[in-house]
């Protein structure tokens, strides 16, 4: 089991932060977090989750007409927002992701439902592992669904679209799509409210 400070980084004092230090995270910082994110389980290997690294204010500046209204001051003043989003081709790189099985890239080639119903799942668990590699090497986190997707994907992944700077290979086509932002930074403490209670193990589990 790991240790007590450890639990208590990535979970029992871990908070979900709306008001950001002016501490910069780094490049080779966002990095870390994802060479630790990727190696969480997906179905099948197929890892369909795909991470925008919003860090300058152009970047930011583009985001700002998709929030919603109370995720606008919290989201402009995190010094990184991450678009989660899934690549509704991944499967594309079944044959380098999961060698052993040469018919996975047809099977959901084949099957347009299993695809988004993978992409959404596993996107989503992707974040989550990315949440908690962010909380594991110091940084605090700010996840929320308050915005227009169809905003984000146009602006963002768009068929078509020019991407300055960018040398990342699933802008350009059109077949990826939002699912949550979140906020990395250094979160201020002061401004935090108590935290709001959870549901006890018998509400929520049932023991067969």
């Amino acid at each position: 089991m790991i240790s007590e400070d450890a639990l208590n980084v990535l979970f029992n004092e871990a908070r979900t932060f709306s008001a950001w230090l002016p501490k910069p995270v780094s490049d080779d910082t966002l990095r870390q977090i994802y060479e630790l994110a990727k190696l969480g389980p997906t179905s099948a290997n197929s890892s369909p989750a795909r991470f925008v690294f919003i860090r300058t204010e152009k970047g930011k500046e583009r985001l700002r007409p998709a929030l919603a209204p109370m995720n606008v001051d919290k989201t402009m003043s995190a010094p990184v927002t991450v678009i989660v989003a899934y690549d509704l081709r991944f499967y594309e790189k079944m044959p380098k992701l999961f060698p052993h099985k040469p018919g996975m890239k047809d099977l959901f080639a084949n099957n347009p439902q299993l695809v988004e119903i993978t992409a959404i799942r596993n996107s989503s668990l992707q974040g989550a592992y990315l949440l908690m590699a962010a909380r594991a090497i110091g940084l605090d986190t700010g996840p929320l669904s308050g915005f227009d997707h169809a905003k984000i994907d146009e602006e963002f992944f768009d068929a078509g679209r020019e991407c300055e700077g960018c040398d990342q290979e699933f802008f350009p086509e059109g077949h990826v799509k939002s699912n949550f932002l979140m906020n990395l930074g250094y979160g201020d403490r002061s401004k935090l409210h108590p935290r709001l209670p959870r549901l006890r193990f018998e509400e929520a589990c049932t023991l067969l």
